[in-house]
């Protein structure tokens, strides 16, 4: 009887211990009250330092804009890793083609929440083409969408969609290069058979965008 006490006692430690154990390893989930902080929850290093680009709330400057990059050149086919450069921001003209709820992913410290995810807006220039291999994405993300909500903009997902679906539009924001996606874009993985996308390169974060007409 005693050995059959001390047997249980062993086991319900051991199984506490294993719960504390998965409870330490796993964060809570994020919501509107606990903010995900600008490196997300990644474990590597350079998932975190690739988060920060992304979560960038910083404005650009006249000086960080690339004025000789257009949405033509962004979609050129080849090996595009080092092509451009993550330090500069770009003005862009492209037709939106859709808009959507990014993926769950660590940026957004994986949470399931839609208005605390990145919202995907993929460009192309040519409407007519509906080869997915062909488009740029550019992302609005969470801590953007603060920030116009404070100057009175709408720029949740549902609200983006509305406006922007079918149009035309000038985008500015941030470049950078999300190898978590090189090997779904043509141009890093040319025989890719579930490509969704022309280049690894984003836009991320969009930090403006207005309608405009379509270019001569």
């Amino acid at each position: 009887m005693r050995v059959s006490f001390v047997k249980l006692f062993v086991y319900c430690f051991l199984l506490l211990f294993c719960i504390g154990c998965n409870f330490a390893q796993s964060p809570p989930p994020i919501t509107s009250s606990t903010p995900c902080p600008i490196e997300g929850n990644a474990k590597s290093d350079r998932i975190k330092e690739l988060n920060k680009l992304k979560n960038r709330i910083a404005l650009p400057q006249a000086s960080d804009f690339d004025t000789t990059i257009t949405l033509q050149k962004l979609l050129a086919k080849g090996e595009d890793q080092k092509r451009w450069s993550s330090s500069k921001a770009v003005k862009v003209i492209g037709y939106v083609y859709n808009v959507k709820v990014g993926g769950i992913e660590t940026c957004n410290c994986k949470t399931k929440e839609k208005d605390l995810r990145d919202t995907h807006i993929e460009l192309v220039t040519d409407p007519m083409n509906p080869d997915k291999s062909l488009r740029f994405i550019a992302e609005v993300t969470p801590r953007w969408r603060q920030e116009m909500k404070k100057k009175g903009l709408n720029w949740t997902t549902r609200a983006l969609r509305d406006k922007y679906l079918g149009r035309w539009v000038v985008i500015e924001g941030w470049l950078m290069f999300d190898e978590e996606h090189e090997h779904q874009a043509q141009n890093t993985s040319t025989q890719g058979k579930n490509n969704w996308r022309a280049t690894a390169w984003e836009i991320h974060p969009i930090t403006k965008i207005e309608l405009t007409t379509r270019p001569r």
